[in-house]
């Protein structure tokens, strides 16, 4: 692997990357000396970078200072297409794969106003198969999904969002603890295993999207008709093999660093 990033490395790419990252980083505007002492680079090795960078609207220079900030450019390509949409399509193939190869209807969640959103669902192979409608919000505290999502959130996001949640602030002070507690084992094995606490005869499987420094941004989820026993070959471990390797195929297609 090092090798091949070794070869194909673009000395100038990677110091203008390292220059946005760097701006972006600090989010306050730097003198030329600055960034490069922020880059481990020399003021004369950037110098072209940043003329490049200028003259394309990445970044602009205040005529005053002369110092460099991040234009609203790349504010604007992110946003010329949906993250949603674009999750959507890293993962449709993906989740049919897995919804074939376990028998067990599968969806993708994320985080939205504080609920959870089912954003696309594949549906079993089987004649009879547990369905969940796209665009459906469901509440946090009560779903794999939103255990999930809750457990990968940094301590004080996720410390506003269940004292604004109604559910969670209606529980006792030990099941508080024992919910936190279990937000924690959730981390700690890295997915979700657990009896449906919304629906009868389900088992839910549930893996994160994305990890490290990139954080969480979805979660993958396998909801099991326990009562049919479809698929008499695979229990739930067995699927939640399948479902991580599903979820790092979406990581893959959408370029999500998990290290």
């Amino acid at each position: 692997m090092k090798e091949k990033e070794i070869k194909y490395q673009a000395p100038a790419l990677d110091k203008g990357l390292d220059i946005l990252e760097y701006l972006s980083a600090q989010s306050i505007p730097l003198s030329q000396t600055e960034i490069a002492t922020g880059i481990d680079k020399s003021p004369n090795e950037i110098y072209r970078m940043l003329m490049s960078l200028e003259s394309r609207g990445y970044i602009l220079r205040d005529e005053v200072s002369g110092k460099y900030r991040l234009s609203l450019k790349l504010f604007y390509l992110s946003h010329r297409h949906s993250p949603v949409d674009e999750l959507r399509k890293a993962a449709q193939y993906p989740l049919e794969d897995l919804a074939n190869a376990v028998m067990q209807s599968c969806h993708l969640s994320i985080l939205y106003m504080n609920q959870v959103m089912v954003i696309i669902h594949a549906k079993s192979p089987g004649p009879i198969a547990l369905s969940i409608e796209e665009g459906n919000l469901f509440p946090l505290p009560l779903t794999a999904s939103g255990k999930v999502l809750l457990a990968y959130m940094p301590d004080a996001e996720q410390e506003v969002v269940l004292n604004g949640n109604d559910i969670y602030q209606a529980y006792t002070d030990k099941d508080k603890k024992k919910f936190l507690s279990s937000l924690q084992e959730i981390q700690t094995k890295g997915a979700y295993i657990r009896t449906s606490d919304l629906a009868a005869g389900v088992v839910d499987v549930s893996v994160p999207i994305g990890r490290g420094s990139t954080g969480i941004i979805a979660c993958l989820t396998v909801s099991s008709l326990t009562a049919l026993n479809v698929n008499k070959d695979m229990d739930n471990e067995d699927i939640l093999v399948e479902a991580i390797k599903c979820a790092k195929k979406i990581e893959d297609r959408i370029g999500v660093l998990t290290m």
